[in-house]
């Protein structure tokens, strides 16, 4: 009897565990959703990118071009990062970098951030707000 009730308190206790991790991850994972949603809102122009990445750099380097500072998101640099490439993912279907998103609209990567120069998508988007 008391081998059972032992046995009943192990499982009880192995459930209850899996359940408050279980919500730890999902608060985890809102948490980041809450803080790509903010910084995607909340600034002019962010940009999630990865510090030794050639295309990151490019996109920086055209976005230094301008008077508006960017906010950028080194995803390597973050424990988060790779949750970050996943809300992504969800939001716009691509969890490459880098994403720039300006005045809370995605413009794309490096090559769609020049060609947002080239035609003056980007200037139009700046000054619209």
């Amino acid at each position: 009897m008391m081998g059972l009730r032992w046995s009943i308190a192990v499982t009880v206790t192995f459930a209850v565990s899996l359940l408050w991790f279980g919500a730890l991850r999902i608060q985890a994972s809102n948490s980041v959703s809450a803080f790509v949603q903010n910084a995607i809102y909340s600034n002019r122009i962010t940009v999630f990118s990865k510090s030794y990445c050639p295309y990151c750099l490019r996109a920086k380097r055209i976005l230094a071009g301008l008077s508006e500072k960017p906010i950028v998101v080194e995803l390597d640099l973050r424990d988060d990062g790779y949750e970050i490439q996943s809300v992504l993912l969800d939001l716009i279907g691509r969890r490459t970098v880098p994403q720039v998103f300006v005045n809370g609209r995605h413009i794309g990567g490096s090559d769609d951030l020049s060609a947002a120069v080239q035609s003056g998508e980007l200037q139009k988007l700046l000054s619209a707000s």
